[in-house]
């Protein structure tokens, strides 16, 4: 009889041990999953803020990335133009509209990279880049038209480069402003950046 007894307690004994393992494992498993949930809401919230609150950094770097394109359009459109003896006129409509492909073409490349299929990647790259390229366009010959002496200048006079350099800068100070503004409500090159992380 004392014998059933002691087992009896020892089997309850084991019970209580049982269920303390399980619940501790339990509670662990129920704290990962919250540490996990916790970092997903981390996530959430500072790609929120993110978007919310472009910095300077990320706004320049998508301007520069849309200069690049529109210089190498723009001087390809000049060395064109003036091979082949055209007007000012036609030489910069030539300019500005392979200023727009070549800026296109950049952020094409680097969505294609992503694994992104081709329409939906030229989509992206329109809904990117348009509103930028337009106003570096704008800003750009507005210098070189209003610049005396610029539009008559030739491939070899230091003017040409100086003011094309010049009205560059100018655009990159202007256009840095309207992208960050675009990229802090989740548009312009937030877009692209999507397709990279």
């Amino acid at each position: 009889m004392q014998h059933d007894t002691q087992h009896e307690q020892h089997s309850h004994h084991e019970r209580g041990e049982q269920h303390r393992r399980h619940t501790g494992r339990s509670r662990r498993v129920d704290h990962g999953e919250h540490a996990a949930h916790s970092g997903h809401a981390d996530h959430t919230s500072h790609t929120g803020h993110h978007l919310g609150k472009a910095g300077w950094a990320i706004a320049a770097q998508a301007t520069l990335h849309c200069l690049t394109g529109c210089a190498i359009g723009e001087i390809l459109g000049m060395v064109i133009g003036t091979a082949l003896d055209w007007g000012n006129m036609e030489t910069m409509v030539l300019a500005i509209v392979l200023a727009f492909f070549f800026g296109y073409t950049l952020t094409l490349h680097s969505i294609r990279k992503a694994g992104v299929d081709f329409r939906t990647a030229l989509r992206v790259a329109l809904a990117a880049d348009t509103l930028s390229i337009a106003m570096m366009e704008l800003i750009d010959n507005g210098v070189i038209a209003l610049w005396p002496g610029a539009m008559d200048a030739t491939l070899s006079d230091t003017l040409f480069w100086g003011a094309l350099v010049l009205s560059l800068a100018v655009a990159f100070v202007v256009t840095t402003p309207v992208n960050k503004w675009m990229i802090g409500r989740g548009k312009g090159h937030a877009v692209v950046h999507q397709y990279h992380h």
